[in-house]
C-alpha cells in the first residue's frame, strides 16, 4: 500500500493548492464531490479489475479481450500511450514538486534558485537508483517514508482544524463568501460538478494499486489460476489507501481553504504548490516546516516509485509478447536506465514545470479510469449481472464527461499522450519488423502419430513438403505431389510427408507448436500444426526434427506468385506469404552453420 500511496498520498503536497486555484472558496465543496466519485466510482471499479486480472495486467488486459487480432493490439498500445503518459509524468511531476518544496524552503532559496531542472534530475536519478539497486529495497524505502509523511500530515491538518474550531470568524468569512459568489447554498452543487475534472489529480494512484499486485502476498491456497489471498489482499489495499486519503483530502482542502487568503495561492504566492507546507510553517515554526518540507520532498520525489513499479510491470507483461520489444525489456535493469533516460527527456522539454504537466498528467490518469470503468461494465454485462452493468455504466459516464471536459480544458494532454503513443506504436513496430525472424516458438511437442511419421521417415531422407490447405480432398494432395516431383525431379518413389499451418492469430508474437500427425485418403500422411506465422513455424518444426533425429531434413516449397514487397507484408500482417524466403531467413539467423541447416528447396 505504501509503494502505491507515494504516488497516492504525495498528491497532498499539491492537491489542495490546484483544488483552490481551481474552485476557489468552492474548494472544500469540490473536493468532497471528488472524495464521493473516489470512493462510490474509482474504488468498486478497480476492486472489479482485481478480481478480473490478479496478475497485475489491469483494464489494459480486459480490454484486450474485446477487440481480436491487429485491433486489440493496437488498442493495447493505445492504451499503454496513456499508461506511459500517467505513469511517467507521475515520475516528472512529482519530482518537479519536490524541487518547488526545495526551492521555497526559506532556507535553501538562496542556495537551489534557479537550478529547478537540475534538482529534478537529481531527484530522478535518486529514484532510478533504488531501483537498480533492488525492488525489495523500494518497498521497504517507500514504508517508512509515507508513514513519516502521513504522521506529519496529521499533525498540520490537526492543528489546521484547531484553528479553526478556536477563530469562529474564519468559518463566517469563508460562508460570507460563498453566499456572496454563489448565492443559493442548494446551487453549491452545480459549480463543484463543474469543476470536478480540474481536481482529477486526486485519483491517482488506483491503476498502479492493480498493477503490483504480484507483489501482494497470497493465502496458502492460492494457484496462479484463483489466487484469492492476493485478490482479497489487493481490495483491503485499495480500500485502505482510498479511505484514508479520503479523509486527508476533505481535511486539507478545509483547512487551506479556510485558514490561507486566496491570493496567497496565486503563481508566486507563498502557498503556491505547497499549501500545507506553508500552514506548517506558519503555525508549526520553521523547525516542524522544514521537517515537513523535507518529508514532503522525499515523498514526492520517491513518488514515482509506484509508476516505476507500473512500468516495470505493464511494458514486458505486453510489448516482448507481441514481439513489439526485444527480449531483454524483461529485464529489471534496462528498463529501469530506458525509463530514467525517458523521464530526464521530460523533465527538459518541460521545464521541471508543475502547471505545465499537470493537464497530461490528468488525462492519462482519467483515460486509464475510464478505461477501467468501460472494461468492467463490458464484463458485468457478459456475466448478466444487470445491476452492475447499470452501475458501472453510470459511472463510467461520469468518467467519460471528466475526461472530455478536462481534455477540452487542457488539450495538452491529449498532445503529451499522443506522442507517448505515437513513439509506442513506432517502436514497436520498427521491433516487430526486427524481430520477424526469429523462430516465435516456445517450444515443440509432436503427438503420438506425428513421432511415429518423424521416427519412420528418419531411416531415410527425411523430406517435408509445404502445403497450404485448401479443400484438403485427394486430388489437392495428388496434383501437389506432381506438381513437386516435375519442379524438382526426384522419383516416385521418393518417401514424403505434407506440412500444413493453420495460422490462428496473425497478431500474436509467439506460440508454442503443437504437431499432430494424420493420414489422409488412405495414403497422404500430414503433419498438422497451428501457429501465429506459416515461415516461422515450419522452421521450428525442422530443427526440432534434425534435433530429435541428428539428421538434416528436407523441406520443398513452391514459389510464391506476386509481387514480394506486398508478400512480405503479407507475412508481417497476416503471417503468410513468401513463405519460402522467409523459412530460409528463419533457419539462417536460427543455425548459423551451414552444414547444420536443414534444406530448404523451392521449385
Amino acid at each position: 500500500m505504501c509503494l502505491t500511496g507515494v504516488d497516492y498520498f504525495s498528491t497532498l503536497g499539491y492537491q489542495p493548492g490546484i483544488a483552490v486555484l481551481a474552485a476557489g472558496v468552492l474548494s472544500p465543496v469540490a473536493t468532497v464531490v471528488l472524495v464521493v466519485v473516489t470512493l462510490a466510482g474509482a474504488l468498486p471499479v478497480y476492486r472489479r479489475v482485481a478480481q478480473e486480472s490478479p496478475h497485475g495486467q489491469g483494464s489494459i488486459a480486459m480490454l484486450e479481450h474485446l477487440l481480436s487480432f491487429w485491433k486489440g493490439k493496437f488498442l493495447v498500445l493505445v492504451l499503454l500511450g496513456f499508461a506511459a503518459t500517467d505513469f511517467m509524468l507521475t515520475i516528472t511531476l512529482s519530482a518537479a514538486d519536490a524541487t518547488a518544496h526545495l526551492v521555497e524552503n526559506p532556507h535553501l532559496a538562496g542556495v537551489l534558485g534557479g537550478h529547478r531542472v537540475a534538482v529534478t534530475l537529481v531527484l530522478i536519478t535518486l529514484l532510478g537508483g533504488v531501483f537498480l539497486k533492488g525492488f525489495t529495497e523500494a518497498v521497504g524505502v517507500a514504508v517508512v517514508l509515507v508513514g513519516a509523511y502521513l504522521a506529519l500530515n496529521a499533525v498540520v491538518v490537526a492543528v489546521g482544524l484547531w484553528h479553526v474550531a478556536t477563530e469562529p470568524q474564519v468559518v463566517q468569512d469563508w460562508t460570507r463568501a460563498l453566499t456572496a459568489r454563489h448565492g443559493d447554498p442548494v446551487m453549491l452543487l452545480l459549480p463543484a460538478l463543474l469543476v470536478f475534472p480540474k481536481l482529477a489529480l486526486g485519483l491517482s494512484g488506483f491503476e498502479t494499486g492493480v498493477t503490483v499486485m504480484p507483489h501482494v502476498a497470497g493465502a496458502p491456497g492460492d494457484t496462479e489460476e484463483r489466487p484469492a489471498g492476493r485478490i482479497r489482499g489487493t481490495k483491503k489495499l485499495l480500500t485502505t489507501a482510498a479511505v484514508v486519503m479520503s479523509a486527508f483530502l476533505i481535511t486539507s482542502s478545509t483547512v487551506t481553504t479556510l485558514l490561507i487568503p486566496l491570493p496567497e495561492f496565486e503563481p508566486g504566492g507563498p502557498a503556491n504548490g505547497r499549501a500545507l507546507a506553508h500552514l506548517a510553517h506558519r503555525y508549526l515554526g520553521s523547525g516542524f516546516g522544514s521537517l515537513y518540507d523535507a518529508s514532503t520532498v522525499a515523498v514526492l520525489g520517491f513518488a514515482g516509485a509506484s509508476a516505476m513499479a507500473g512500468l516495470l510491470n505493464l511494458v514486458p507483461r505486453y510489448l516482448p509478447r507481441y514481439g513489439m520489444a526485444p527480449d531483454w525489456v524483461r529485464a529489471v535493469r534496462p528498463m529501469v536506465l530506458v525509463l530514467t533516460a525517458v523521464a530526464f527527456t521530460v523533465t527538459f522539454v518541460f521545464d521541471a514545470d508543475v502547471t505545465a504537466q499537470g493537464g497530461a498528467y490528468a488525462t492519462g490518469v482519467l483515460v486509464l479510469i475510464t478505461s477501467a470503468a468501460v472494461a468492467v461494465t463490458v464484463s458485468a454485462r457478459r456475466a448478466r449481472r444487470h445491476g452492475g452493468t447499470v452501475a458501472f455504466a453510470a459511472v463510467s459516464g461520469v468518467f467519460l464527461y471528466t475526461t472530455a471536459a478536462n481534455v477540452a480544458e487542457r488539450p495538452e494532454g491529449m498532445k503529451v499522450g499522443a506522442c507517448f503513443i505515437a513513439g509506442i506504436v513506432a517502436v514497436s513496430l520498427l521491433s516487430r519488423l526486427g524481430r520477424s525472424f526469429e523462430l516465435r516458438a516456445t517450444g515443440v511437442t509432436l503427438d503420438d502419430t506425428a513421432a511415429r511419421f518423424v521416427r519412420d521417415i528418419a531411416h531415410r531422407t527425411i523430406r517435408f513438403v509445404a502445403n497450404e490447405p485448401q479443400l484438403r480432398d485427394a486430388a489437392e494432395y495428388r496434383d501437389k505431389l506432381r506438381q513437386l516431383r516435375a519442379d524438382n525431379d526426384f522419383p516416385e518413389e521418393e518417401d514424403l510427408v505434407f506440412v500444413e499451418v493453420t495460422v490462428l492469430d496473425p497478431s500474436d508474437f509467439e506460440a508454442a507448436l503443437e504437431v499432430r500427425g494424420t493420414v489422409l485418403h488412405g495414403r497422404y500422411r500430414v503433419l498438422t500444426v497451428r501457429s501465429t506465422t506459416v515461415p516461422n513455424a515450419l522452421a521450428a518444426l525442422l530443427l526440432h526434427v534434425r534435433d530429435l533425429t541428428g539428421r538434416r531434413p528436407h523441406i520443398y516449397f513452391e514459389w510464391t506468385e506476386g509481387n514480394p514487397l506486398a508478400q512480405f507484408l503479407r507475412f508481417f500482417l497476416l503471417g503468410q506469404g513468401e513463405v519460402a524466403t522467409v523459412t530460409h531467413e528463419v533457419l539462417r539467423e536460427a543455425e548459423p552453420d551451414p552444414e547444420r541447416r536443414p534444406h530448404v528447396h523451392v521449385g
